[in-house]
C-alpha cells in the first residue's frame, strides 16, 4: 500500500485498507488537478470528481483545498525518502560525495516527473513562490536521521546547522534552475552540485 501523510495532516487519518486507498486516490487527483489548472482554479469538486469519489469523502479528510495541498506535501517528503533509501543501497557506505549525489538526483527526479511537485513539493508554496522555514527543517532533519549512520557521523548541532544550510541554499538554485529552463538548466544543477560538495567536505571530509 502506498504510504498515507502523517495523521497531523488530516482531519481524520484512514484506519481501513480501503479509506487510505481512496485517500491516495484523493492525493493524486490533487496533484494531477494542479499541474493542469494550478492552485487558484483548484476545487475540492473537482478533486472528488477526478478521484472517483463523493465530495464528502474529500471533507472527511481535509477542510479545504490548502490543507489537501500540505498534506501531498508530507506525502512527496515521505516518498523522497523512500527513493533516496533505496538509491543508497547501491552506493558504498561512507562515501558521503555519492550519498549527495543520491539526495540531489532523487529531488530533481521528483520535479521533473511527479504530479504537483512544481507548486508543492515538501512544503506547500501556496502563493506560488511564498516560502516557510518549517519545511526546509522537516527536510534536513529527515535527512540526517537517513544517513547520520550511513556517513558514520551522530546527529549534533553542527550537523544539524550544516544540514540545514545545504537544504536552504539546494532548494534556491534548483528553484533558479526550474526559472531559466522548465526541464532544469543543467549547468546551475551542476553549480548546485560542486558547490554543495564544497560546503558539506568541511564538515564530512
Amino acid at each position: 500500500m502506498k504510504p498515507v501523510p502523517h495523521a497531523t495532516s488530516l482531519r481524520r487519518a484512514p484506519v481501513q485498507r480501503r479509506s487510505a486507498e481512496r485517500l491516495t486516490r484523493i492525493l493524486d487527483a490533487c496533484a494531477e488537478l494542479l499541474d493542469e489548472v494550478g492552485y487558484d482554479a483548484l476545487s475540492t469538486r473537482a478533486v472528488a470528481e477526478r478521484a472517483g469519489v463523493p465530495i464528502g469523502s474529500v471533507y472527511r479528510f481535509f477542510g479545504n483545498k490548502r490543507q489537501m495541498a500540505d498534506a501531498l506535501a508530507q506525502r512527496n517528503l515521505e516518498r523522497y525518502v523512500e527513493r533516496v533509501t533505496e538509491r543508497l543501497k547501491d552506493t558504498r557506505k561512507g562515501d558521503w560525495r555519492a550519498a549527495m549525489d543520491a539526495v540531489l538526483d532523487e529531488y530533481l527526479a521528483m520535479k521533473r516527473t511527479a504530479p504537483g511537485f512544481s507548486l508543492v513539493d515538501f512544503g506547500n508554496q501556496i502563493p506560488v513562490g511564498v516560502r516557510q522555514a518549517e519545511p526546509n527543517t522537516r527536510v534536513a532533519d529527515r535527512l540526517i536521521q537517513l544517513l547520520s549512520g550511513y556517513l558514520g557521523r551522530t546527529p549534533d548541532e553542527e550537523l544539524g546547522r550544516v544540514f540545514l544550510v545545504a537544504v536552504e541554499t539546494a532548494d534556491t538554485l534548483v528553484q533558479l534552475a526550474f526559472r531559466v529552463d522548465p526541464a532544469g538548466d543543467e549547468a546551475i544543477i551542476h553549480e548546485t552540485r560542486e558547490m554543495l560538495r564544497a560546503y558539506l567536505a568541511r564538515v564530512l571530509d
